[in-house]
């Protein structure tokens, strides 16, 4: 989806201005503020004249920006991090998976991380930040995606986010890899944005139920985490509405597909756009998302207009733990990879 937002722009008109986006949350205490760059303090102010001390990184706001986000952490020799390869099943195929174990004893809290479409970006610096935070990060690829098995499709990519959640809450994982299942979080970015919003509006509803409720080692998503969604059903309606010309545009802006998704091409996804796509907007799981806690970053060069959209949508169906951030970036964050990492950093710390 490497050009992605200029459709978004032709049929959308959502293209933002070049300037920053605020930051807002519905915590009262939380001030509204820009992301732009990184500032170092002086190293004598940093260091408060003891060498011995790390230094302390600010953002432009004069927030200090989470050691996770930039630094290593003292080697634990006995709970040491490790990464775990494994296999992850969807609906009888096999997809290829990564699980990035934090450091320390005991379990932790965990992240589902989703990639985009086709996955180019998979936000792995993210992913390391994260666990250097104390959580573990699972990322994966969709069925047919990248020498996963099984054939690609939008469809079959939220199948398979359901699936690899349901294996994060299964005892066999939890006891593995030392999952806290208390405390997982849903992020992804772009197409996995969706993937991530879709999956957890529906998680209450889809959850194995007992007689009297689900079971006692189910509950609820701490979190979710939304990295300049795209929201797919919208996109769908817009194209659809513009005839061929609509569909010829859509085409052209997957032109960073390669042989990611096996034989599946840019013409496929927009057939099943075209079949599927009204099922899938963004804007109504808002009602569904009312008791999530949810931050959205997004892009003045990305979705920056429909995931504002979205972050006013949550907070007008009563949910009262969102918080959304601006970055002056494109689509893929490429130029606020530490910032980026500092925001969800951040806002991790809090939940727990």
């Amino acid at each position: 989806m490497k050009h992605m937002i200029l459709v978004a722009c032709l049929f959308l008109g959502a293209c933002a201005s070049a300037s920053a986006e605020q930051t807002s949350s519905d915590d009262p205490t939380a001030a509204a503020v820009t992301t732009n760059q990184l500032e170092r303090l002086e190293p004598f102010d940093a260091m408060q004249g003891d060498p011995s001390r790390r230094p302390i990184y600010l953002d432009a706001q004069g927030r200090e920006i989470p050691e996770a986000a930039y630094a290593d952490l003292p080697r634990d020799a006995a709970h040491p991090a490790s990464n775990r390869q494994l296999v992850i099943p969807s609906n009888g195929f096999g997809m290829n998976a990564l699980f990035l174990l934090a450091a320390g004893e005991g379990p932790k809290p965990t992240m589902l991380l989703l990639h985009g479409l086709p996955g180019n970006e998979r936000n792995l610096d993210l992913a390391q930040a994260v666990r250097r935070a104390g959580w573990n990060v699972l990322t994966f690829t969709y069925r047919g995606a990248w020498g996963s098995q099984g054939t690609f499709s939008i469809q079959h990519a939220l199948e398979d986010t359901k699936a690899a959640l349901a294996f994060l809450r299964s005892d066999a994982a939890a006891r593995e890899y030392g999952i806290d299942r208390s405390r997982l979080v849903l992020a992804g970015h772009s197409m996995g944005g969706y993937a991530a919003a879709f999956t957890a509006a529906n998680d209450l509803l889809s959850a194995p139920r007992a007689d009297h409720g689900p079971p006692e080692r189910w509950e609820p998503l701490a979190g979710l985490i939304l990295l300049d969604a795209w929201p797919i059903g919208e996109t769908a309606a817009q194209v659809k509405a513009a005839g061929a010309a609509g569909r010829q545009a859509l085409i052209a802006s997957f032109d960073d597909l390669g042989h990611a998704l096996g034989p599946i091409t840019a013409a496929d996804i927009a057939d099943e756009l075209d079949r599927r796509g009204g099922q899938w907007a963004l804007a109504p799981l808002a009602a569904r998302l009312s008791v999530t806690p949810v931050l959205s970053v997004y892009a003045s060069g990305g979705l920056a207009a429909e995931n504002r959209a979205f972050a006013a949508a949550l907070r007008k169906a009563g949910a009262k733990r969102v918080t959304d951030v601006g970055l002056e970036s494109d689509h893929a964050f490429a130029d606020k990879r530490i910032t980026l990492a500092a925001e969800v950093v951040r806002w991790l710390e809090a939940l727990r």
